[in-house]
């Protein structure tokens, strides 16, 4: 039932899930150990393209920040869909490591991350509460704007 829950308020907030991203190099998206599931790094990309690049607070508003994080965040859903067939099997999210790029002087990356985890909630209630990390790098590979590591809890097959 949870995987038609997230598609139904996924689409309630006018959003629909993509396709999971490919890597970008030799890696792969996701790797199950025991009841846990590490995914790779997921940017803010869109139909294969990167969508937002710079840094919040110069190339980018903060409102633009969001935007990234937030679809980043769909693309860390897409790719639980992928890893686990469904969203029946996931048990809960653990914990995020968010990156967003910040100009110097800007310290606003807690605001940015609140998107991701504030969809994650969203769609998956309690199942998307998460421990969180934020860093504030200079720059992030291809230039994007956000990357969000994420560690799930899978039920066993």
């Amino acid at each position: 039932m949870l995987a038609m829950n997230v598609e139904v308020k996924l689409a309630q907030l006018g959003l629909k899930l993509p396709s999971a991203p490919k890597p970008a190099g030799n890696y792969a998206a996701f790797v199950r150990a025991g009841n846990l599931l590490f995914l790779s790094a997921q940017l803010p990309v869109e139909d294969g393209r990167p969508r937002y690049t710079g840094r919040v607070g110069a190339e980018l508003t903060e409102d633009e920040g969001r935007a990234a994080a937030q679809l980043a965040a769909l693309n860390v859903l897409a790719q639980l869909r992928a890893a686990l067939g469904s969203f029946e099997r996931l048990e809960h999210l653990v914990r995020m490591e968010g990156h967003v790029a910040g100009a110097p002087g800007w310290h606003g990356t807690p605001k940015i991350l609140d998107s991701a985890s504030d969809l994650f909630v969203a769609v998956l209630g309690e199942r998307g509460r998460h421990a969180r990390t934020a860093f504030n790098p200079p720059s992030l590979p291809l230039n994007m704007a956000v990357e969000l590591v994420v560690t799930a809890a899978v039920k066993p097959n």
